[in-house]
């Protein structure tokens, strides 16, 4: 549920809170428009009549308010057109009884259209709601520790209103480590969610066993490659799916990181005010690409010391162009803010990233920070 929904519901569906607020401002107006074009009409000259623009009193009412308020409006509103023809003693000609009919008829069909419009709005407040939740249990949000490891993260999707999309993350605890995943799914936006599932699925089955890091990739890799096999359309080449990931393990007694890349831009460590990538000397295919053998998943080793940082991206990140076509220096960028926390750094770099494309982002968007902690919880 974003962060406009809170208790207030419908049917059983949340709504926004300030929804009472808006529709009385929605109501307000059309009420005082009502009371005045009537007293303003008995002071006018028999030649200007204003009562014709009831009418909008009553469109916008319909346009922000529920049925039964248009249908309020709309009755005072044809009461203040029969006292204009009262005042002006033209009640009974012709052209105001044509304008009341007229009026009359526009008034049941804002009604009409007001309650159909409150009934499309429950329906998607539904669907946004079923949505978020499942989205919420696809993408869990990382806890802020796991062992002697901080963590924070930040996610965006290309696809406006929805929060999962084609990148993803998890962490898992396991005895003595802590597992950490990031990856990209061929593709974005909603279209990629089931193959983002399957990454993610496979991942947490696998990643809280006593099994070596190897050994988790080689899960993956045939989960992987079994589910986007099932999943995919007959007509589908299945070559042209894939995910690219980085799996790191993070042991608790050992002041090291290690690391295995499938394909995936290489994560950086910030060290006090220095950071580089740590490229992976063998990396491995993308997950879904073919069967490996737990063999051909070679773990690379780093130094990861105490209040060292870890930064796992995707390429929404380094490869965000700004209006010039540069793309975003992230290492670059992590040497400014070499003394936060991952928290505050996390944001910074969203913040950071967004202003580096003018708020435009063209793909999904995923981080990961880790910092090693002195002692576990």
């Amino acid at each position: 549920m974003s962060a406009g929904t809170v208790g207030n519901t419908v049917n059983g569906v949340p709504r926004p809170r300030n929804r009472t607020a808006v529709a009385s401002w929605w109501l307000i107006g059309p009420a005082l428009a009502i009371v005045a074009i009537p007293v303003a009409d008995a002071f006018l000259a028999p030649d200007i009549h204003i009562a014709h623009l009831l009418v909008v009193a009553c469109a916008v009412t319909a346009i922000g308010a529920g049925p039964v308020a248009t249908a309020v409006i709309c009755g005072l509103a044809l009461l203040a057109l029969v006292v204009a023809g009262l005042e002006r003693q033209t009640l009974t000609t012709e052209s105001v009884l044509v304008e009341l009919a007229a009026l009359a008829v526009l008034c049941a069909l804002l009604v009409v259209v007001s309650r159909l419009r409150v009934r499309r709005e429950r329906e998607l407040l539904r669907v946004r709601s079923v949505s978020e939740a499942a989205q919420r249990v696809v993408l869990r949000p990382l806890p802020k520790r796991a062992g002697p490891v901080s963590l924070a993260s930040a996610y965006r999707s290309a696809e406006a209103d929805t929060r999962v999309g084609g990148d993803l993350y998890a962490a898992a605890r396991r005895v003595g480590s802590t597992r950490l995943l990031i990856g990209d799914v061929r593709g974005k936006g909603l279209a990629s969610i089931s193959d983002t599932a399957i990454v993610l699925g496979a991942f947490r089955a696998a990643a809280h066993r006593t099994t070596s890091l190897p050994e988790l990739v080689t899960y993956m890799e045939d989960a992987v490659s079994w589910g986007l096999a099932e999943f995919s359309e007959a007509e589908e080449d299945i070559s042209e799916r894939f995910v690219t990931a980085v799996i790191a393990e993070i042991p608790d007694d050992e002041p090291v990181v290690r690391l295995i890349s499938c394909g995936h831009p290489p994560p950086v460590l910030l060290r006090r005010s220095t950071a580089w990538a740590l490229t992976v000397p063998e990396p491995a295919p993308p997950l879904g690409l073919g069967d490996m053998s737990t063999a051909a998943y070679l773990p690379a080793t780093y130094p990861f010391e105490h209040g060292d940082r870890l930064v796992l991206y995707t390429d929404g990140v380094s490869e965000a162009r700004d209006e010039r076509g540069i793309f975003y220096p992230l290492c670059t960028r992590l040497t400014a803010w070499a003394d936060e926390a991952p928290g505050p750094l996390v944001r910074r770099i969203a913040a950071d990233l967004r202003e580096h494309v003018n708020g435009r982002l063209d793909d999904d968007m995923a981080l990961i920070v880790a910092r090693r902690e002195t002692t576990r919880l």
